[in-house]
């Protein structure tokens, strides 16, 4: 794990599974503690870099910023930078299940071929602090009904980033208009292949051009290196892989190209933080086994079980109704596995 411990949200121990925090730092480099849940900040003032995995991308004021659970984040700061950041678990707002809905999966998280900074436009930025603040408000006054009123403002928080991102504004347009062809063409090479392509090499060879030109275009365009793009698409694959199913690790491995099992965990480790193998139980035992079976029924939003309104957001912890969720999610593809043969 890079320097920083990390900060996961463990219901177990009292974690929020929803937070907002102030975004506070000073001229220079520093790395921010990775945390099992996304992320959205918001720039008030301030510019730099940031490095989020191996991309490093130049950002300003209001700037949005969005980052993925276990993702490696430092800021290099060349003004101070000032602003505010919300974190949700999966137990609070899946995103996955959200992107069904909006697609902010696609354009906000998990897009292995576009930037994680947002520059809004002014009357979006100004919609983004609004929210941002109800958020706030709601989360330290706990009045009645204050995590559905949270949920509404945060999904609707990331429709307006996710029609921003889509280009409904000028300078998402502008941005989008400008992207080199060789870019949008290296995805759609990696998505076809990235189980099998792990060398930037190949890619090159099928779009007709050096390995030196599609370093310089990723570099330019995309501020990484096309090997950080291919390992990108291959984590997310292995994600999904390991919070989704049951199948062992080296059967997951070998899917997306890696015989060795063990490189596979380093390559995972390196990128997460954490090995394939406690980034499963780790995650399947905080949401007591919901992301292993669609048949569990169980809520994106844990049911508070002291009858007050505190979903996702107490010290609720996770006991023996959320070992037997998980072992019910074994058995029950244990016997769908058993009723296909």
């Amino acid at each position: 794990m890079h320097g920083r411990q990390a900060e996961f949200y463990d219901p177990r121990d009292g974690g929020q599974a929803v937070r907002v925090k102030s975004l506070h730092i000073d001229h220079g480099s520093r790395e921010l503690p990775r945390t099992n849940c996304f992320a959205v900040y918001r720039v008030d003032s301030g510019s730099g870099t940031v490095a989020a995995d191996d991309a490093h991308c130049p950002f300003g004021p209001g700037s949005l910023l969005f980052f993925v659970p276990y993702q490696y984040v430092r800021f290099a700061a060349t003004e101070a930078v000032r602003g505010e950041v919300i974190e949700f678990h999966a137990n609070f707002l899946c995103v996955e299940t959200f992107h069904a809905e909006i697609g902010c999966s696609g354009k906000l998280f998990n897009d292995p071929y576009g930037v994680p900074v947002l520059p809004p436009d002014r009357p979006v930025q100004a919609e983004v602090t609004d929210l941002f603040a109800r958020i706030r408000r709601e989360l330290a006054g706990r009045g009645l009904a204050h995590t559905e009123a949270v949920l509404a403002y945060l999904k609707l928080l990331l429709i307006v980033a996710t029609r921003q991102k889509a280009g409904e504004g000028a300078e998402c347009r502008t941005a989008t208009a400008h992207r080199h062809p060789v870019v949008a063409q290296l995805g759609d090479l990696i998505e076809q292949n990235y189980r099998t392509w792990h060398s930037p090499a190949l890619y090159a060879d099928a779009l007709y051009i050096t390995v030196k030109s599609l370093g310089r275009i990723v570099r330019e365009h995309l501020g990484t290196t096309p090997t950080d793009l291919i390992r990108r698409r291959v984590l997310i694959h292995a994600k999904w892989q390991l919070l989704h199913t049951l199948r062992p690790v080296k059967e997951i491995a070998r899917e997306i190209g890696f015989g060795d099992e063990l490189y596979f965990s380093r390559l995972f480790k390196k990128a997460t933080g954490v090995s394939p193998t406690y980034f499963r139980e780790f995650e399947t035992t905080i949401r007591g086994g919901s992301n292993l079976s669609m048949f569990l029924g169980r809520p994106s939003i844990p049911t508070p079980t002291d009858g007050t309104d505190n979903s996702g957001m107490s010290s609720d912890h996770v006991g023996d109704s959320d070992a037997g969720a998980y072992d019910g999610a074994r058995r029950t593809r244990r016997n769908r596995r058993a009723k296909s043969v």
